[in-house]
Protein backbone atom coordinates (compact mmCIF):
# COMPACT_ATOMS: atom_id res chain seq x y z
CA UNK A 1 0.00 0.00 0.00
CA UNK A 2 1.46 3.43 -0.96
CA UNK A 3 2.46 5.70 1.88
CA UNK A 4 0.04 8.46 2.79
CA UNK A 5 1.82 11.81 2.70
CA UNK A 6 -1.04 14.32 2.72
CA UNK A 7 0.01 15.94 6.00
CA UNK A 8 3.68 16.00 5.05
CA UNK A 9 2.77 17.74 1.78
CA UNK A 10 0.75 20.34 3.69
CA UNK A 11 3.66 20.94 6.04
CA UNK A 12 6.06 21.26 3.09
CA UNK A 13 3.82 23.84 1.41
CA UNK A 14 3.71 25.82 4.65
CA UNK A 15 7.49 25.67 5.04
CA UNK A 16 8.14 26.73 1.45
CA UNK A 17 6.43 30.08 2.07
CA UNK A 18 9.34 31.24 4.23
CA UNK A 19 12.11 28.61 4.07
CA UNK A 20 14.01 28.35 0.74
CA UNK A 21 12.96 25.07 -0.84
CA UNK A 22 11.02 24.30 2.33
CA UNK A 23 14.09 22.71 3.93
CA UNK A 24 17.08 23.76 6.02
CA UNK A 25 19.55 21.21 4.65
CA UNK A 26 19.72 19.95 1.03
CA UNK A 27 19.30 16.23 1.77
CA UNK A 28 15.93 16.86 3.41
CA UNK A 29 14.46 17.85 0.06
CA UNK A 30 14.71 14.22 -1.15
CA UNK A 31 15.54 15.63 -4.59
CA UNK A 32 17.79 12.69 -5.43
CA UNK A 33 14.94 10.21 -4.98
CA UNK A 34 12.27 12.56 -6.38
CA UNK A 35 9.64 12.01 -3.75
CA UNK A 36 7.66 14.05 -1.26
CA UNK A 37 9.59 14.98 1.86
CA UNK A 38 8.32 13.06 4.89
CA UNK A 39 8.01 15.30 7.96
CA UNK A 40 9.11 13.26 10.97
CA UNK A 41 7.26 13.83 14.23
CA UNK A 42 8.53 11.06 16.52
CA UNK A 43 11.35 8.58 17.01
CA UNK A 44 11.76 5.67 19.39
CA UNK A 45 14.55 3.14 19.37
CA UNK A 46 15.19 2.00 15.80
CA UNK A 47 12.02 3.54 14.36
CA UNK A 48 10.59 6.90 13.31
CA UNK A 49 7.08 8.05 12.42
CA UNK A 50 6.06 10.84 10.04
CA UNK A 51 3.20 13.32 10.26
CA UNK A 52 0.93 10.92 8.35
CA UNK A 53 1.57 8.03 10.75
CA UNK A 54 3.91 6.05 8.48
CA UNK A 55 6.42 3.98 10.45
CA UNK A 56 10.02 3.54 9.31
CA UNK A 57 12.93 1.35 10.35
CA UNK A 58 15.61 4.02 10.43
CA UNK A 59 19.13 3.25 9.17
CA UNK A 60 20.17 6.92 8.95
CA UNK A 61 19.88 7.92 12.62
CA UNK A 62 19.88 11.68 12.01
CA UNK A 63 22.84 11.14 9.66
CA UNK A 64 24.86 9.22 12.22
CA UNK A 65 24.71 10.74 15.70
CA UNK A 66 21.89 8.66 17.18
CA UNK A 67 24.10 5.68 17.82
CA UNK A 68 21.97 4.68 20.82
CA UNK A 69 18.74 5.02 18.83
CA UNK A 70 15.97 7.58 19.06
CA UNK A 71 14.86 8.95 22.42
CA UNK A 72 17.25 6.74 24.40
CA UNK A 73 15.75 6.70 27.94
CA UNK A 74 18.93 7.49 29.91
CA UNK A 75 19.82 10.37 27.59
CA UNK A 76 16.29 11.79 27.77
CA UNK A 77 16.25 11.54 31.56
CA UNK A 78 19.61 13.28 31.83
CA UNK A 79 18.70 16.21 29.58
CA UNK A 80 15.32 16.71 31.25
CA UNK A 81 17.00 16.80 34.66
CA UNK A 82 19.56 19.29 33.39
CA UNK A 83 17.06 21.51 31.59
CA UNK A 84 15.20 22.46 34.76
CA UNK A 85 18.40 24.17 35.93
CA UNK A 86 18.81 26.14 32.70
CA UNK A 87 19.63 25.30 29.10
CA UNK A 88 22.50 27.67 28.38
CA UNK A 89 24.62 30.14 30.34
CA UNK A 90 27.39 31.20 27.98
CA UNK A 91 29.67 30.22 30.85
CA UNK A 92 31.65 27.18 31.94
CA UNK A 93 29.81 24.24 33.49
CA UNK A 94 31.08 20.99 35.11
CA UNK A 95 29.70 18.74 32.36
CA UNK A 96 32.05 19.98 29.63
CA UNK A 97 35.16 18.75 31.46
CA UNK A 98 33.42 15.45 32.22
CA UNK A 99 32.73 14.92 28.50
CA UNK A 100 36.29 15.91 27.59
CA UNK A 101 37.69 13.31 29.99
CA UNK A 102 35.57 10.55 28.45
CA UNK A 103 36.68 11.49 24.94
CA UNK A 104 40.35 11.50 25.93
CA UNK A 105 39.92 7.99 27.36
CA UNK A 106 38.59 6.77 24.01
CA UNK A 107 41.18 8.63 21.91
CA UNK A 108 44.53 8.33 23.73
CA UNK A 109 46.25 10.95 21.57
CA UNK A 110 43.83 13.65 22.77
CA UNK A 111 45.76 15.88 25.18
CA UNK A 112 43.49 18.91 24.84
CA UNK A 113 40.06 19.53 23.32
CA UNK A 114 37.93 22.53 22.39
CA UNK A 115 34.20 22.14 21.77
CA UNK A 116 32.22 23.82 19.00
CA UNK A 117 28.66 23.47 17.75
CA UNK A 118 29.12 21.56 14.48
CA UNK A 119 31.49 19.41 12.48
CA UNK A 120 31.98 22.29 10.03
CA UNK A 121 33.20 24.51 12.87
CA UNK A 122 35.51 21.74 14.05
CA UNK A 123 37.29 21.33 10.70
CA UNK A 124 37.42 25.10 10.20
CA UNK A 125 39.03 25.52 13.64
CA UNK A 126 41.48 22.67 13.06
CA UNK A 127 42.72 24.21 9.82
CA UNK A 128 43.06 27.63 11.44
CA UNK A 129 45.14 26.08 14.22
CA UNK A 130 47.29 24.21 11.71
CA UNK A 131 48.04 27.36 9.74
CA UNK A 132 48.88 29.29 12.89
CA UNK A 133 51.11 26.49 14.22
CA UNK A 134 53.05 25.89 10.99
CA UNK A 135 52.90 29.47 9.66
CA UNK A 136 52.01 28.00 6.24
CA UNK A 137 49.06 28.64 3.90
CA UNK A 138 48.26 25.53 1.85
CA UNK A 139 45.87 22.74 2.85
CA UNK A 140 45.63 19.35 1.18
CA UNK A 141 42.24 17.65 1.04
CA UNK A 142 41.09 14.71 -1.05
CA UNK A 143 38.52 14.52 -3.80
CA UNK A 144 35.26 13.19 -2.45
CA UNK A 145 36.06 13.89 1.21
CA UNK A 146 33.47 16.15 2.83
CA UNK A 147 34.63 18.35 5.70
CA UNK A 148 31.63 20.60 6.18
CA UNK A 149 30.70 23.77 4.35
CA UNK A 150 33.50 26.14 5.33
CA UNK A 151 34.50 28.18 2.26
CA UNK A 152 38.07 26.92 1.95
CA UNK A 153 36.92 23.27 1.91
CA UNK A 154 34.15 23.61 -0.66
CA UNK A 155 36.25 22.88 -3.72
CA UNK A 156 35.44 20.80 -6.76
CA UNK A 157 37.15 17.49 -7.44
CA UNK A 158 40.35 18.46 -9.22
CA UNK A 159 42.26 16.94 -12.10
CA UNK A 160 45.98 16.80 -12.67
CA UNK A 161 48.68 16.20 -10.13
CA UNK A 162 47.85 18.94 -7.65
CA UNK A 163 44.82 20.97 -8.60
CA UNK A 164 44.32 24.22 -6.74
CA UNK A 165 40.89 24.62 -5.26
CA UNK A 166 38.10 25.77 -7.56
CA UNK A 167 35.01 26.93 -5.65
CA UNK A 168 32.34 24.24 -5.59
CA UNK A 169 29.60 26.59 -4.40
CA UNK A 170 28.33 29.96 -5.53
CA UNK A 171 29.43 32.65 -3.12
CA UNK A 172 32.83 31.10 -2.41
CA UNK A 173 35.63 33.33 -3.62
CA UNK A 174 38.49 31.87 -5.62
CA UNK A 175 40.78 33.98 -3.45
CA UNK A 176 39.58 31.99 -0.44
CA UNK A 177 39.81 28.50 -1.91
CA UNK A 178 43.01 28.98 -3.91
CA UNK A 179 45.14 27.65 -1.06
CA UNK A 180 43.25 24.33 -0.95
CA UNK A 181 44.88 21.53 -2.96
CA UNK A 182 42.51 18.72 -3.98
CA UNK A 183 44.20 15.36 -4.60
CA UNK A 184 42.93 11.91 -5.62
CA UNK A 185 42.30 9.62 -2.64
CA UNK A 186 44.40 6.52 -1.98
CA UNK A 187 47.21 7.69 -4.33
CA UNK A 188 50.60 7.94 -2.61
CA UNK A 189 52.51 8.95 -5.75
CA UNK A 190 50.35 12.03 -6.33
CA UNK A 191 50.68 12.96 -2.67
CA UNK A 192 54.47 12.93 -2.93
CA UNK A 193 54.33 15.04 -6.08
CA UNK A 194 52.15 17.62 -4.34
CA UNK A 195 54.61 17.92 -1.46
CA UNK A 196 57.45 18.30 -3.96
CA UNK A 197 55.63 21.07 -5.82
CA UNK A 198 54.60 22.96 -2.67
CA UNK A 199 57.63 22.20 -0.52
CA UNK A 200 57.55 23.82 2.94
CA UNK A 201 54.22 25.50 2.12
CA UNK A 202 51.66 22.89 3.24
CA UNK A 203 50.19 23.52 6.68
CA UNK A 204 48.12 20.36 6.98
CA UNK A 205 46.58 17.35 5.32
CA UNK A 206 42.95 16.69 6.27
CA UNK A 207 41.37 13.33 5.49
CA UNK A 208 38.33 11.20 6.22
CA UNK A 209 39.85 7.79 7.03
CA UNK A 210 36.61 6.20 5.81
CA UNK A 211 35.04 8.41 3.14
CA UNK A 212 31.29 8.75 3.50
CA UNK A 213 30.48 10.52 0.22
CA UNK A 214 32.40 7.90 -1.75
CA UNK A 215 30.36 5.07 -0.32
CA UNK A 216 31.88 4.47 3.12
CA UNK A 217 35.12 3.50 1.37
CA UNK A 218 38.01 2.91 3.78
CA UNK A 219 41.47 4.17 2.99
CA UNK A 220 44.04 1.42 2.76
CA UNK A 221 46.06 1.02 5.95
CA UNK A 222 49.24 1.43 3.94
CA UNK A 223 48.01 4.72 2.50
CA UNK A 224 47.17 6.20 5.90
CA UNK A 225 50.51 5.02 7.30
CA UNK A 226 52.26 6.75 4.41
CA UNK A 227 50.25 9.92 5.05
CA UNK A 228 51.59 9.90 8.59
CA UNK A 229 55.17 9.30 7.42
CA UNK A 230 55.07 12.04 4.78
CA UNK A 231 53.47 14.66 7.02
CA UNK A 232 55.94 14.02 9.83
CA UNK A 233 58.83 14.24 7.39
CA UNK A 234 57.55 17.53 5.95
CA UNK A 235 56.58 19.00 9.37
CA UNK A 236 52.98 19.21 8.17
CA UNK A 237 50.09 18.50 10.53
CA UNK A 238 47.86 15.48 9.87
CA UNK A 239 44.17 16.00 10.67
CA UNK A 240 41.79 13.06 10.87
CA UNK A 241 38.24 14.20 10.24
CA UNK A 242 36.37 11.70 12.40
CA UNK A 243 33.09 13.59 12.53
CA UNK A 244 31.52 10.53 10.89
CA UNK A 245 33.91 7.71 11.86
CA UNK A 246 34.47 8.76 15.47
CA UNK A 247 32.64 6.08 17.49
CA UNK A 248 31.31 4.52 14.29
CA UNK A 249 34.13 2.16 13.29
CA UNK A 250 35.79 1.63 16.69
CA UNK A 251 35.75 2.96 20.24
CA UNK A 252 38.78 5.12 19.42
CA UNK A 253 37.66 5.90 15.88
CA UNK A 254 39.45 5.08 12.65
CA UNK A 255 42.79 5.97 14.23
CA UNK A 256 42.36 3.03 16.60
CA UNK A 257 41.22 0.80 13.74
CA UNK A 258 44.28 1.64 11.63
CA UNK A 259 46.79 2.30 14.40
CA UNK A 260 47.60 5.80 13.10
CA UNK A 261 48.04 8.79 15.42
CA UNK A 262 47.14 12.16 13.84
CA UNK A 263 48.14 15.55 15.21
CA UNK A 264 44.55 16.78 15.35
CA UNK A 265 41.17 15.07 15.29
CA UNK A 266 37.80 16.61 14.51
CA UNK A 267 34.73 15.07 16.12
CA UNK A 268 30.99 15.71 15.96
CA UNK A 269 27.55 14.14 15.76
CA UNK A 270 27.78 11.23 18.20
CA UNK A 271 29.62 13.04 21.02
CA UNK A 272 26.58 15.27 21.61
CA UNK A 273 24.09 12.49 22.13
CA UNK A 274 21.85 13.85 19.38
CA UNK A 275 22.49 17.55 19.95
CA UNK A 276 24.48 19.92 17.73
CA UNK A 277 28.16 19.57 18.60
CA UNK A 278 31.68 19.37 17.29
CA UNK A 279 35.18 19.32 18.70
CA UNK A 280 38.77 19.83 17.63
CA UNK A 281 41.21 17.81 19.70
CA UNK A 282 44.77 16.59 19.76
CA UNK A 283 48.22 17.77 20.78
CA UNK A 284 48.37 20.22 23.64
CA UNK A 285 50.99 22.45 22.04
CA UNK A 286 48.67 23.02 19.06
CA UNK A 287 45.40 23.40 20.99
CA UNK A 288 46.96 25.83 23.46
CA UNK A 289 47.23 28.35 20.63
CA UNK A 290 43.52 28.95 21.18
CA UNK A 291 43.89 29.50 24.94
CA UNK A 292 43.90 33.26 25.68
CA UNK A 293 45.09 32.72 29.25
CA UNK A 294 48.23 31.11 27.77
CA UNK A 295 48.81 33.83 25.24
CA UNK A 296 46.92 32.00 22.52
CA UNK A 297 46.55 34.00 19.33
CA UNK A 298 44.03 31.84 17.44
CA UNK A 299 40.46 33.06 17.74
CA UNK A 300 37.94 30.44 18.76
CA UNK A 301 34.62 31.33 20.37
CA UNK A 302 30.95 30.37 20.53
CA UNK A 303 28.12 31.09 22.93
CA UNK A 304 26.74 27.57 22.69
CA UNK A 305 30.05 25.70 22.69
CA UNK A 306 29.84 22.90 25.29
CA UNK A 307 26.44 24.08 26.49
CA UNK A 308 25.19 22.01 29.45
CA UNK A 309 22.43 20.14 27.62
CA UNK A 310 24.71 18.98 24.82
CA UNK A 311 27.55 18.12 27.21
CA UNK A 312 25.33 16.08 29.50
CA UNK A 313 23.68 14.22 26.61
CA UNK A 314 27.14 13.53 25.22
CA UNK A 315 28.46 12.33 28.56
CA UNK A 316 25.63 9.82 29.00
CA UNK A 317 26.12 8.59 25.43
CA UNK A 318 29.86 8.16 25.93
CA UNK A 319 29.32 6.28 29.20
CA UNK A 320 27.04 3.83 27.37
CA UNK A 321 29.41 3.30 24.44
CA UNK A 322 31.69 0.79 26.09
CA UNK A 323 34.09 -1.39 24.07
CA UNK A 324 31.56 -4.21 24.51
CA UNK A 325 28.87 -2.04 22.93
CA UNK A 326 31.15 -1.44 19.95
CA UNK A 327 31.88 -5.12 19.61
CA UNK A 328 28.14 -5.74 19.41
CA UNK A 329 27.48 -3.01 16.82
CA UNK A 330 30.48 -3.86 14.68
CA UNK A 331 29.57 -7.54 14.67
CA UNK A 332 26.10 -6.59 13.46
CA UNK A 333 27.69 -4.30 10.85
CA UNK A 334 29.75 -7.25 9.62
CA UNK A 335 26.58 -9.34 9.52
CA UNK A 336 24.67 -6.70 7.53
CA UNK A 337 27.46 -6.35 4.97
CA UNK A 338 27.80 -10.13 4.64
CA UNK A 339 24.05 -10.63 4.15
CA UNK A 340 23.85 -7.84 1.59
CA UNK A 341 26.93 -9.16 -0.23
CA UNK A 342 25.32 -12.59 -0.34
CA UNK A 343 22.14 -11.38 -2.04
CA UNK A 344 24.00 -9.10 -4.48
CA UNK A 345 26.41 -11.80 -5.68
CA UNK A 346 26.37 -11.98 -9.46
CA UNK A 347 24.81 -8.51 -9.83
CA UNK A 348 26.66 -5.32 -10.86
CA UNK A 349 26.63 -4.23 -7.23
CA UNK A 350 29.05 -4.24 -4.33
CA UNK A 351 28.81 -3.74 -0.58
CA UNK A 352 31.24 -1.45 1.21
CA UNK A 353 31.66 0.03 4.69
CA UNK A 354 33.37 -0.49 8.02
CA UNK A 355 32.32 -0.89 11.63
CA UNK A 356 28.64 0.01 11.92
CA UNK A 357 28.53 1.61 8.44
CA UNK A 358 27.35 -0.10 5.25
CA UNK A 359 26.52 0.80 1.66
CA UNK A 360 25.26 -0.90 -1.49
CA UNK A 361 26.97 0.65 -4.51
CA UNK A 362 25.66 0.23 -8.04
CA UNK A 363 28.86 -0.82 -9.79
CA UNK A 364 31.03 -3.89 -10.02
CA UNK A 365 34.13 -1.71 -10.36
CA UNK A 366 36.41 -1.57 -7.31
CA UNK A 367 36.16 1.85 -5.67
CA UNK A 368 39.39 3.40 -4.44
CA UNK A 369 38.74 7.09 -5.01
CA UNK A 370 36.15 9.70 -5.94
CA UNK A 371 36.65 9.20 -9.65
CA UNK A 372 35.75 5.54 -9.31
CA UNK A 373 32.73 6.50 -7.21
CA UNK A 374 31.58 8.93 -9.90
CA UNK A 375 31.01 5.98 -12.29
CA UNK A 376 28.35 4.35 -10.13
CA UNK A 377 24.71 4.20 -11.19
CA UNK A 378 23.30 6.94 -8.97
CA UNK A 379 19.87 6.68 -10.59
CA UNK A 380 19.59 3.00 -9.61
CA UNK A 381 20.69 3.77 -6.05
CA UNK A 382 18.11 6.55 -5.73
CA UNK A 383 15.35 4.37 -7.18
CA UNK A 384 16.17 1.53 -4.80
CA UNK A 385 16.35 3.92 -1.84
CA UNK A 386 12.91 5.31 -2.67
CA UNK A 387 11.45 1.82 -3.10
CA UNK A 388 12.79 0.83 0.32
CA UNK A 389 11.44 4.06 1.82
CA UNK A 390 8.00 3.12 0.49
CA UNK A 391 8.42 -0.25 2.21
CA UNK A 392 9.27 1.46 5.52
CA UNK A 393 13.09 1.46 5.50
CA UNK A 394 15.08 4.70 5.69
CA UNK A 395 18.51 4.71 4.01
CA UNK A 396 20.34 7.58 2.36
CA UNK A 397 19.59 8.34 -1.31
CA UNK A 398 22.87 6.58 -2.17
CA UNK A 399 21.90 3.37 -0.35
CA UNK A 400 24.09 3.77 2.71
CA UNK A 401 23.14 3.29 6.33
CA UNK A 402 24.38 2.72 9.85
CA UNK A 403 23.74 0.27 12.64
CA UNK A 404 22.75 1.60 16.05
CA UNK A 405 23.01 0.03 19.49
CA UNK A 406 19.31 -0.90 19.34
CA UNK A 407 19.44 -2.42 15.85
CA UNK A 408 18.85 -6.20 15.92
CA UNK A 409 19.55 -9.10 13.59
CA UNK A 410 15.83 -9.24 12.92
CA UNK A 411 15.96 -5.61 11.75
CA UNK A 412 18.86 -6.39 9.42
CA UNK A 413 17.14 -9.50 8.08
CA UNK A 414 14.01 -7.47 7.36
CA UNK A 415 16.03 -4.90 5.39
CA UNK A 416 17.90 -7.59 3.45
CA UNK A 417 14.66 -9.38 2.56
CA UNK A 418 13.05 -6.16 1.33
CA UNK A 419 16.16 -5.26 -0.67
CA UNK A 420 16.36 -8.76 -2.18
CA UNK A 421 12.76 -8.54 -3.38
CA UNK A 422 13.28 -5.09 -4.92
CA UNK A 423 16.65 -5.79 -6.53
CA UNK A 424 15.56 -9.13 -7.95
CA UNK A 425 18.54 -10.74 -6.24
Amino acid sequence: MPRKLDESRRLRERAEKLIPGGVNSPVRAFKAVECDTPFIVRGQGSHTWDADGNQYLDYVGSWGPLILGHAEPDVIEAILSAAVNGTSFGASTPSEAELAELLSEAFPHIQKIRFVSSGTEATMSAIRLARAYTKRKYVIKFEGCYHGHADSLLVKAGSGIATLGIPGSAGVLEEVSQFTIALPFNDTEVLEQAFSKYRHQIACVIVEPVVGNMGCVPASGEYLANLRTVTQREKTLLIFDEVMTGFRVAYGGAQELYGITPDLTTLGKIIGGGFAVGAVAGRADILDLSAPERGGRVTHAGTFNANPITSIAGRVTMETLTPAAFAQMNALGDYARARLAEVTRGLPLQVTGAGSLFKVTATDRAIRDYRDAATTDKAWEATCSLALLNEGFVLTPTMSGCISYVTTREHVDALVSAFQALAGA
